[in-house]
């Protein structure tokens, strides 16, 4: 800013010179009268000091005039600042000129942005936070509702016969269960959500996928449902946590053997796409909506209320799936579509 003001000043002072100039030979030949006088001016001080007087005299005019817009555009960032520190983080500072000034008012527009997304952020983790507990709290009270009241009637000798008390013992039991098991997959969505550490280590994806299918074979005759296997013959090699991505194809698998049993069967396809190994995990029956599509994936969404009651999930396990996918720099989709429901993941090969 100040290398403008003392170029303008200079400015100012060539162009006086040169109208003191111009106007003095006007003066001697039009207005000898007013020609006198600057003669008297120029004997009594001096030539030099005249024109300096002069010079310094119109400096400070050309200042007063030119120099209004800058105070003003000063005032007007001034007060934007003052609009933005009272919370107004959807007001920008108007932009005039390349100069200093319009760089200040760029970058404080800039700083806006970002504190108001850096606002909406700390909002949106706040509302999370408490919609997580909210859901935490309704999800574990049912099983532990129930597990209290059939302990209860057991402590107050509130059965028939032996078989009733079995049948109630065996009842906390399973709800004792369905409760760890929610407690596990909270526990387990906290860590990936919170940026977990991996252990990567080179990882051939089909020789994994083959031998988690394999793991899988009694369950898939017990809820007889045929299992087709697809892989390449070449191996796909990428560089990830073994362990964490053993967690995602489970989940994948067993929400394919909750929810696809009338289908009869479950595809695994393992595949290269460009630079990216793909494994696909698709089950029969009835389609989903495509509406709840993009809502698979949030925490504790559930599909169908009744079915998800009926086979104890957690509403974690495609959550889960997500955070550890991401993790590892891949992607995680969902189709569904002429009764068939698939979820495919994408994950970067090793260069």
């Amino acid at each position: 800013m100040l290398y403008l003001f003392a170029l303008s000043a200079l400015a100012s002072i060539i162009t006086v010179v040169l109208l003191g100039l111009l106007a003095l030979a006007v003066y001697h030949i039009h207005f000898p009268f007013l020609a006198n006088i600057v003669d008297l001016v120029n004997d009594k001080l001096g030539v030099a000091v005249s024109f300096t007087l002069a010079g310094l005299f119109f400096t400070i005019v050309y200042f007063i005039v030119f120099s209004q817009s800058t105070i003003r555009y000063l005032m007007e960032i001034s007060q934007g600042i003052e609009r933005i520190a009272g919370g107004n983080f959807d007001f920008r500072l108007p932009i005039r000129g390349e100069d200093e000034l319009g760089a200040l008012a760029d970058n404080i527009n800039r700083m806006t942005a970002q504190l108001k997304l850096s606002i909406e952020e700390e909002r949106r983790a706040e509302r999370t936070k408490v919609e997580l507990v909210t859901n935490v709290s309704h999800d574990l009270r049912t099983p532990l509702t129930s597990i209290v009241g059939y302990l209860g009637l057991i402590n107050d000798d509130r059965y028939q016969d032996e078989v009733e008390l079995r049948q109630y013992v065996q009842i906390a039991h399973h709800k004792s269960m369905h409760l760890k098991s929610m407690i596990d997959d909270l526990f387990e969505y906290t860590r990936t959500s919170g940026g977990m550490k991996l252990r990567p280590s080179p990882i051939n994806l089909v020789e994994l996928i083959g031998q988690l299918a394999g793991q899988f074979r009694l369950q898939f005759e017990q809820a007889e449902m045929e299992c087709r296997l697809v892989l390449p013959d070449h191996p796909l090699i990428i560089h990830a946590d073994g362990d964490k991505l053993v967690r995602v194809f489970e989940n994948l698998i067993v929400n394919a053997l909750q929810y696809g049993k009338s289908g009869r069967r479950i595809d695994i396809i393992t595949r290269i796409d460009n630079s990216h190994a793909v494994v696909e995990i698709a089950n029969y029956g009835e389609p989903l909506p495509s509406s709840i599509i993009p809502l698979l994936f949030q925490r504790f969404y559930r599909g169908e209320h009744s079915r998800s009651r009926n086979t104890g999930g957690s509403g974690l396990g495609l959550a889960i799936a997500k955070n550890i996918v991401e993790l590892h720099h891949g992607t995680i989709s969902a189709a569904s579509d002429d009764g068939r429901t698939s979820f495919e993941v994408k994950l970067p090969l090793a260069k």
